[in-house]
């Protein structure tokens, strides 16, 4: 990922470069919103940057009352949501982050760490499931948009 980044910023640096600082910000902004709605689409698959799988949650029992099974929801739904996913841009930078106290359960899956899921109960190890990340079809939509918008 690191060299894809790389390379990507070494080949947009000098056309952004002849924008000027208003339309870099117009420019950053859309590809934080394009950048957003792929990583939204990406978590309503359950799938990590890579295309690979996200670790299922622990199996545990699923039934609450005798003859009754809870049927088991996919992860992140509300994290997914506009929300909690900001989008932002100025003429230095694309962000996509999450927003307020999210931000803390977000980082705990994209790195996989230790967090005690409520008071009194032990610490648990959550897998990696990395929530925000550069897919390999990111750099060809932005390289795509930054000629779209040095076209148009």
């Amino acid at each position: 990922m690191a060299e894809t980044l790389g390379d990507l910023s070494a080949w947009l640096t000098p056309l952004l470069m002849r924008l000027q600082p208003a339309q870099r910000a117009k420019l950053a902004r859309e590809a934080a919103k394009r950048m957003r709605r792929t990583q939204q689409q990406r978590i309503l698959v359950q799938r990590n940057p890579d295309g690979t799988a996200f670790t299922p949650r622990k199996a545990r029992t699923l039934r609450s009352k005798q003859g009754r099974i809870k049927a088991r929801a996919k992860m992140f739904t509300k994290l997914r949501t506009a929300r909690y996913l900001k989008a932002g841009g100025s003429a230095a930078e694309a962000t996509v982050s999450f927003a307020g106290r999210i931000s803390r359960i977000a980082r705990i899956h994209q790195y996989g760490l230790r967090d005690r899921p409520g008071k009194g109960m032990p610490d648990v190890q959550y897998a990696k499931r990395e929530l925000l990340g550069f897919a390999p079809g990111d750099r060809d939509m932005l390289s795509d948009l930054l000629l779209e918008h040095l076209v148009g």
